[in-house]
């Protein structure tokens, strides 16, 4: 992972030379706009790694592999999708968990549901939802996305 994060950074750093010797003012405003929002973000970022710290120190691997282990397929599959349903927060969010779920011992399809559950369906936003759009449409739409994100989960344990 330090690799990959180190080669991003060559890159980044290579596109910033590149586009300072085209347009000084604009890359330097570019630089302005990347500090101010890695400002914004690394409250969240620190929360996000300290909830991930909290995890798995609190959370025994035992009860992860219980849940999301590939030893109950189907139940970690739908376990996976409602853990990420009724999740709130940034979607940059769920990577970090679903890795340390993996990393406890989930099975693969599971984090991926996680993963597409906390991006696409809101079972904490439904009542928002559900105001603009109505009842009808906002339930149709999480159940929609819901076995979406199952299916997704399968068809990535499939090419994992």
């Amino acid at each position: 992972m330090i690799k990959t994060g180190l080669a991003y950074l060559f890159l980044v750093f290579a596109l910033y030379l590149f586009c300072f010797r085209k347009d000084t003012e604009k890359s330097r405003l570019s630089l302005l706009a990347s500090g101010q929002t890695l400002g914004r973000m690394a409250p969240l970022l620190l929360a996000i790694f300290a909830l991930i710290g909290l995890f798995q120190q609190f959370v025994p691997p035992e009860t992860i592999h219980a849940w999301l282990g590939a030893d109950q397929r189907f139940w970690a599959l739908i376990n996976g999708g409602l853990v990420g349903a009724v999740a709130i927060g940034p979607p940059v969010a769920a990577f970090p968990i679903a890795g340390s779920f993996i990393a406890s011992g989930a099975w693969p399809p599971a984090a991926a549901a996680f993963i597409v559950s906390w991006v696409s369906v809101g079972v904490v936003t439904l009542p928002f939802e559900a105001q603009v759009f109505g009842w009808k449409f906002a339930l149709w739409r999480n159940l929609l996305t819901f076995l979406c994100a199952l299916v997704i989960g399968l068809l990535i344990g499939g090419v994992i």
